[in-house]
């Protein structure tokens, strides 16, 4: 059995399914050695909805991954997405105490920039920052050890509901696992599937899963603007089900078997067998009906995400173009509608960076359970997340220790 410290674990817990992906830390490497899926029932659209549900997933796909990695899971990094969590930009600004900035400089103008009227009914998720600025100087990734007499800090902040964050964490808890830190799946899905060149010129990336569309924005190495859609495949096997009139499940099979969302594409000779809704004799259709459901949907997501691109300012920092991942992106011409949509270069995302089982996970539907362990293994060593309101106590003690040590 290998020890915790050894191994890093990431748990998808997502719309249509749970994955623990469980990695071993060699050196520089990152091996991974065990790999667990179970069909997720307690979720909708990113949302816990049924605990027991939930929970029950959480063990099978982890019970799962411990028997193929060879250890026991107690800790891992969870995803979070879902239509309550947003970001926004915010910035902050401090008057520096010497000549040389400090870490603790850093920090402060990042608590400035963080100290914003946030309702009681949401948590802070993460604190990401874009860049700083030396008397008035911008593009500054780290400033410490430079000069200057007052620091700027541009953040950007995510927040979700904290009932909806409470509620990963409990069934993490009622799991037996320990929640080391709750990551936006986008940011998650961006270490696994992008490149230090995209994120540099300027991507967008888009995460379709089964019940939500994930966007994260990065341009100059840092991110740049989140967005959470209540769209995704969970949408497209619906509008199959009641375009065909077939059960969900046949719905599900039928895309996952012959979807396509280019009616062009599609040839007039083939013909899909559907079982009825009613258990009658299942009947023939073409093909091209099929594509003509899809399509208008995989252009209305994409369009959606083009919309809150250009609401957000961002169209002239996605140079470099798109990168699609999740499960529903590897529905057969989705890059060539986005492509069509946001008129610049699409790929599909495959998680990279990566050793061991490489050929299990190289497939856009593990790229945030892969991403979530690329993301433990570079953030180790900061703090264990924690809910807002449990932990006001212990954040003041923190903070008067702060300053304390600041006087003496």
């Amino acid at each position: 059995m290998k020890n915790q410290e050894e191994i890093i674990v990431g748990l998808d817990i997502g719309t249509t399914k749970i994955c623990a992906v469980v990695a071993e830390l060699s050196g520089e490497k990152i091996n991974i050695i065990g790999i667990g899926t179970h069909p997720s029932l307690g979720l909708r659209k990113g949302v816990v909805v049924n605990i027991e549900s939930t929970v029950d997933s959480i063990n099978k796909a982890v019970k799962e991954a411990e028997m193929m990695a060879g250890c026991e899971i107690s800790s891992v990094y969870a995803g979070i997405a879902g239509g309550h969590i947003t970001g926004f930009n915010s910035n902050g600004i401090i008057a520096i105490k010497g000549n040389e900035i400090t870490q603790s400089d850093v920090d402060r103008v990042v608590e400035a920039a963080t100290a914003v009227a946030i309702p009681m009914d949401r948590e802070v998720i993460h604190v990401l920052p874009q860049e700083f600025i030396v008397d008035g100087e911008p593009g500054i990734l780290n400033p410490v050890g430079m000069a200057g007499v007052r620091l700027e800090a541009r953040i950007h902040i995510v927040t979700g509901a904290v009932t909806s964050v409470q509620n990963i964490i409990r069934c993490g808890h009622k799991a037996g696992l320990d929640i080391c830190d709750i990551i936006l799946e986008p940011i998650a899905s961006s270490e696994a599937v992008m490149t230090e060149e995209e994120k540099e010129v300027g991507t967008a990336i888009i995460d379709i899963g089964g019940g939500t569309t994930d966007l994260a924005v990065f341009a100059n190495n840092n991110i740049k603007h989140t967005f959470v859609l209540s769209l995704g495949g969970n949408n497209m096997t619906n509008d199959i089900s009641v375009g065909l009139r077939t059960p969900l499940a046949e719905a599900e099979k039928i895309k996952l078997k012959y979807g396509t969302c280019v009616a062009s594409k599609v040839k007039n000779e083939e013909i899909l067998e559907i079982s009825d809704i009613n258990g009658a004799p299942a009947r023939k259709l073409p093909r091209q009906i099929l594509a003509e459901i899809l399509e208008p949907r995989v252009e209305e997501v994409f369009t959606l995400m083009k919309r809150e691109i250009f609401r957000a300012g961002m169209k002239d920092s996605i140079k470099s173009g798109v990168v699609i991942t999740g499960g529903a992106s590897m529905l057969d011409g989705v890059t060539e509608i986005a492509e069509s949509v946001f008129e610049l270069p699409v790929r599909l995302g495959l998680p990279r960076r990566i050793s061991g089982l490489v050929d299990v996970v190289n497939s856009p539907m593990y790229a945030t359970a892969v991403g979530l362990v690329l993301y433990g293994a570079k953030n180790q060593s900061k703090k264990k997340f924690r809910i807002r309101d449990a932990n006001i106590f212990n954040r003041i003690m923190t903070r008067m220790r702060t300053w304390f040590k600041e006087i003496i």
